[in-house]
């Protein structure tokens, strides 16, 4: 399915309707571009991470350009691809599961599950013979925004414990890791690929697949990630460190895949002596995600009568519409010195964990996207 837009660009929505409500504009056809590169870039499955960003225009848009396995992290997200694409392949990677949870994925046909401890694994033991089970890697590797091995994945020592039991139980052995998000350097991929490869000689296992995750940087700050980098070093790496017995690769983006699909609209609120800025969103809706990582500086004004600001810029402290104090970026935004009341300030590249994670707190929030032909 192919969303027909609605508009243009954002600014000819904007003029026409003058929201003064936080607006998020979709493009259907750079969601589709970006599949597309991942797919002939990666070479191997290339799943899409649902948590990034579940909205159904996302998960059908991905099923046009050709995108048939989607990793999930809930029987909401299950249901959720199912209903655009009724035999995707589903690969349930949330290392942590209720039996409730499990009981729900064996029904809906999911065949590919990851581990992080013997307690998880006996967990599945309902899960049929021969399904993939894939143990999480953790390692202490740098190169990402924040690390998500704080909270799940094991050592090589317990990595090679968690194999050959899986291999004992009969299910189909993998590994899975994740490098962290925003992670921009291939050498991070390359980190854990040589330790997967010790990990899998000690044990005796010959791994079915290699799950090098997701964490491929979107574009946030200056120039755009190089992925086609990533995607070579990836190759090159899992073929010196195993050869003809290399493992068939999969991986799961979730931001870099969905991110440049969106743009943010807020509006401007108020602007005080001192120069700070309140907009009509802020930590509790489509920003919420910059007080942890570093802000984008993909960010353009529109004045009210449609013209792009432009000139001499200057370090403004942005503040949400809510009445928490804490509704603040963490880090002043380069904003122009000209600004008013009422003008558009624009985050580009904002598909990724913008929507998925804003609240409606003091009735402020994100409504349905806005279908562009372009952003």
């Amino acid at each position: 399915m192919r969303e027909t837009p609605n508009w243009p660009d954002p600014r000819a929505h904007i003029l026409r309707h003058r929201p003064d409500t936080a607006m998020v504009y979709f493009c259907p056809a750079v969601l589709q571009a970006t599949a597309r590169r991942f797919q002939q870039g990666f070479d191997g499955l290339v799943t899409y991470a649902v948590k990034a960003n579940a909205g159904e225009e996302v998960l059908t848009n991905l099923v046009a350009a050709g995108i048939r396995a989607f990793d999930v992290a809930s029987p909401r997200e299950m249901y959720a691809v199912r209903a655009v694409c009724p035999d995707a392949v589903l690969h349930y990677h949330n290392p942590v599961r209720s039996p409730e949870e499990v009981a729900v994925a064996v029904a809906l046909g999911v065949t590919s599950y990851s581990v992080d401890c013997a307690r998880e694994l006996d967990k599945l033991s309902g899960v049929p013979a021969g399904a993939e089970m894939s143990v999480r890697l953790a390692l202490p590797v740098a190169g990402a925004a924040y690390d998500f091995g704080e909270k799940f994945g094991v050592g090589p020592d317990q990595a090679i414990e968690l194999l050959s039991a899986v291999v004992a139980r009969g299910f189909t052995p993998s590994v899975t890791f994740h490098p962290g998000t925003q992670c921009a350097d291939p050498t991070a991929w390359a980190s854990y690929i040589k330790v997967v490869g010790e990990v899998a000689r000690t044990a005796g296992v010959t791994l079915a697949r290699l799950n090098v995750g997701g964490g491929f940087a979107a574009h946030r700050i200056g120039a755009a990630p190089d992925l086609e980098a990533i995607f070579d070093h990836i190759r090159a790496e899992v073929d010196a460190v195993f050869g003809e017995d290399a493992p068939a690769l999969v991986c799961e983006p979730g931001r870099a895949m969905v991110a440049d699909a969106f743009t943010l609209a807020t509006r401007v609120k108020a602007l005080r002596s001192d120069g700070s800025v309140f907009l009509n969103d802020g930590i509790y809706g489509g920003l919420f995600e910059m007080r942890d990582i570093e802000c984008t500086d993909r960010v353009t004004v529109l004045t009210e009568e449609g013209v792009w600001r432009g000139g001499a810029m200057q370090a403004r402290i942005v503040f949400g519409p809510t009445c928490d104090s804490i509704d603040r970026l963490p880090d002043a935004l380069l904003l122009p010195q000209e600004m008013a009341e009422g003008d558009y300030v624009l985050f580009a590249g904002m598909g990724a964990y913008s929507r998925s994670l804003t609240t409606q707190f003091n009735g402020y929030g994100l409504g349905a996207p806005v279908t562009v032909a372009a952003l």
